[in-house]
């Protein structure tokens, strides 16, 4: 394993330890510290900003764990956020179970789900498995608006009460920086943990051969069935996350169009690596927002096109443009670009 010059592995505790140096520690340190004081140091554009990408790369690393690490392809990924933000909503509006116990429940909920679906997908794969994943995507949201919409509010937003710990509402996006940050690193260090594990060396035994990891002693539907669960729990977390954040759960953000975007941000972070969710949905993101900002300035050079259409249309166009391009000229990712450049650091000036 590459090491910075100088620094030598006395135990694997050492070898397995994801920040090394001093110097390491000290700029995470120093990064947490500077992101917690964003809401002073910036205003509540930048704060938003950085929930969205936050809450977004929960979901992108849940869907890492299943195609980065186990191999599988999910286009329904979306779907799953949409059964853990009305999860979470049912149960805070019609049952008074507050956010903070609707959170878990959510995720539990949406593994469930993630494993019922698993069960007549694991034995096809490739574009099959793609095929059934994606008949997800338009069936959930078929139920949560046409089953008992007196419940989910059918075609209608739900409506959410803001969560909140003793008298400290989360009503701002200052507020809920303090909870989303901290959430977020939690699981993403839980995710990076559990790819180390023996439960993340058989999904990459899955990926890499599932023929030859059967032949190891791999139990292929047990492992892939958990790959669907810890996906869809991640999933789940982060649409129950994203639906108190913004105050409603409807199925309108988690449609066939979100679910093809985070497909574009695992690949484009880096799949296989917990790092490249965060890249991936931070590179995505702001790209989405300086899309949105430039489209109205664009729009008068072009007085040919309809008014309105610019805005609307550049973004996929954008999405779509950049996704080739990493897939030409960067397939492994800005997680993999990120550790050449650490890698120069490491060793300069004894480059090689």
């Amino acid at each position: 394993m590459r090491r910075p010059g100088g620094v030598y592995d006395l135990s694997y505790s050492q070898d397995m330890a994801i920040l090394r140096t001093r110097f390491r520690w000290t700029m995470a340190l120093f990064g947490g510290v500077l992101l917690m004081c964003t809401p002073f140091l910036a205003g509540p554009v930048v704060t938003n900003l950085l929930n969205v990408v936050a809450i977004t790369s929960i979901s992108v690393a849940g869907l890492n764990l299943l195609m980065g690490f186990a191999g599988q392809i999910s286009i329904g990924h979306a779907a799953f956020m949409a059964v853990g933000a009305y999860t979470g909503g049912i149960l805070a509006t019609h049952f008074g179970v507050t956010f903070w116990l609707g959170l878990p429940s959510a995720g539990i909920c949406a593994a469930l789900a993630g494993i019922l679906v698993a069960l007549p997908s694991l034995r096809v794969k490739g574009f099959y498995l793609a095929m059934a994943t994606l008949a997800v995507q338009f069936i959930i949201p078929w139920i949560v608006i046409n089953v008992r919409p007196d419940i989910t509010g059918g075609i209608n937003a739900l409506t959410l009460p803001r969560p909140k710990i003793g008298s400290f509402v989360l009503d701002s996006q200052e507020k809920w920086l303090y909870v989303i940050m901290p959430l977020t690193f939690l699981m993403l260090f839980f995710a990076k943990n559990l790819a180390r594990t023996r439960l993340g060396r058989a999904w990459v035994a899955i990926r890499d051969n599932d023929l030859a990891a059967e032949a190891l002693g791999v139990n292929l539907f047990h492992y892939k069935a958990l790959a669907f669960a810890a996906s869809s729990f991640y999933a789940g977390v982060a649409g129950c996350l994203w639906a108190f954040w913004a105050g409603a759960a409807s199925t309108e953000p988690f449609g066939l169009h979100y679910s093809v975007w985070l497909l574009g941000m695992a690949i484009i972070g880096g799949l296989g690596t917990t790092l490249g969710s965060i890249l991936g949905a931070a590179a995505i993101v702001v790209l989405d927002r300086i899309v949105l900002i430039s489209g109205p300035i664009i729009e008068p050079l072009l007085p040919t096109v309809t008014k309105g259409t610019v805005g609307a249309s550049m973004a996929p166009i954008t999405f779509g443009l950049v996704l080739t391009l990493f897939l030409i000229f960067e397939p492994r990712g800005l997680a993999h670009r990120w550790e050449v450049i650490r890698s120069w650091w490491d060793h300069y000036p004894f480059r090689y």
